[in-house]
């Protein structure tokens, strides 16, 4: 018996499911949902175009894992630690604690790298479980850091 095994973690892949109407994500693993957080994609809905602000949806990838280690509300700016931690509330669209960034699987998507669409944690908590995002998928931080440790990169998402 394997550690993993013995831990009790399925040998499947997990898979993220993000429903859209329902503004939350699930963890699934050998054909069953583990864990359920919600979120906040975009507040201006969804689609594919450069500069929108929406959310893409379809076939993702989680293509980098950023943030390991960092503190939850840690702020970061082009993907980088900036030493500061966030506070709550405030107009600006922060991203805080850890970033999932994703890659677009299918051809419509394709763009989402650079696109800089992410999973990551907030300044607005208390807008999670609505839209409200620029675009990204939204998450209150501690619920980001838990999601960050159970995913490794090349992690299969869907968006829809």
């Amino acid at each position: 018996m394997t550690t993993e095994e013995a831990d009790g973690q399925s040998r499947e892949n997990p898979e993220l499911r993000v429903d859209v109407a329902r503004q939350a994500v699930s963890l699934w693993r050998g054909g069953r949902a583990e864990r359920e957080w919600p979120v906040s994609t975009s507040r201006f809905g969804l689609g594919f175009e450069p500069g929108s602000n929406r959310t893409p949806t379809g076939n993702f990838f989680v293509a980098e894992k950023i943030g390991e280690g960092a503190p939850l509300w840690a702020e970061f700016k082009s993907r980088k630690p900036t030493g500061l931690v966030a506070g709550h509330g405030g107009e600006e669209d922060r991203i805080l604690t850890r970033i999932l960034w994703l890659g677009g699987a299918d051809p419509e998507n394709a763009n989402t790298k650079e696109r800089y669409i992410y999973f990551h944690g907030t300044n607005r908590e208390d807008l999670v479980g609505s839209p409200a995002s620029h675009g990204c998928v939204r998450m209150r931080n501690a619920d980001m850091a838990e999601l960050f440790e159970l995913v490794p990169e090349g992690t299969r998402v869907v968006i829809g």
